[in-house]
């Protein structure tokens, strides 16, 4: 099996020592950092713009991984395209004409994804598929960190898997919420390329060792995290 592209979400950083989160997660060995931008519409919190992203990018080699929770990301697009993110993802809700938004992220350079709420299903995308680097299952309904994993999500990775194989195509599928040792063993058999990890990566007393038994979970027969 392959081992999962580890994603911290800065969401659950301190936002008041933001440089030290990002060294967190440079010395825990993983190689992305999920941003989550949020606007107070399509989600209740706000959390911050394109600017924090630019900042980020002139601090760090990581890769940037720029999750948009907002409304009308189209509007907004072109910020967060100079901003130095590598991955720019919006949500299908959030977005009337979304395959002009792919395209225009692409355009750029940038890699594409999608993302879904819990209550979409993965018909309402399968159209955008063969355009898309990514595609963000949220395991949680989003707009906070810390809930509870959403069983019936993680069948919408098997899905894609499935038509991912069928059709030759290529992206990446990332999970995100509720991602933590209680649930690993549910993820593991599913098989998600990218986890997107909040709370229970920065509340980790040894990140490091966090992330290792992450991976060793992965190639573990049951999935488990002792």
């Amino acid at each position: 099996m392959k081992e999962p592209i580890i994603a911290p979400s800065i969401l659950s950083a301190d936002f008041y020592d933001i440089g030290s989160a990002i060294r967190h997660v440079e010395e825990s060995g993983c190689p992305w950092l999920h941003l989550d931008i949020m606007d107070g519409h399509f989600v209740p919190p706000i959390t911050f713009g394109h600017k924090m992203i630019a900042d980020i990018r002139a601090k760090t080699e990581l890769f940037l991984d720029a999750h948009l929770m907002i409304e009308e990301p189209e509007r907004h697009i072109n910020a967060y395209i100079e901003s130095g993110a590598d991955a720019i993802t919006f949500h299908l809700e959030a977005c009337v004409h979304s395959h002009r938004l792919i395209q225009s992220i692409s355009r750029a350079g940038i890699k594409a994804g999608i993302s879904i709420v819990p209550s979409t299903p993965v018909s309402n995308i399968v159209p955008l598929l063969e355009f898309l680097d990514l595609v963000l299952v949220m395991t949680v309904n989003p707009g906070y960190g810390g809930q509870k994993l959403i069983p019936f999500c993680l069948q919408k990775v098997e899905e894609l898997r499935r038509i991912r194989e069928q059709r030759g195509l290529h992206f990446l599928i990332a999970i995100d919420g509720g991602v933590n040792a209680k649930s690993i063993s549910d993820i593991v058999i599913q098989q998600p390329d990218v986890l997107v990890i909040g709370s229970a990566f920065f509340n980790a007393q040894d990140r490091k060792q966090f992330v290792a038994d992450f991976r060793n979970a992965w190639t573990s027969p049951i999935g488990n995290i002792d």
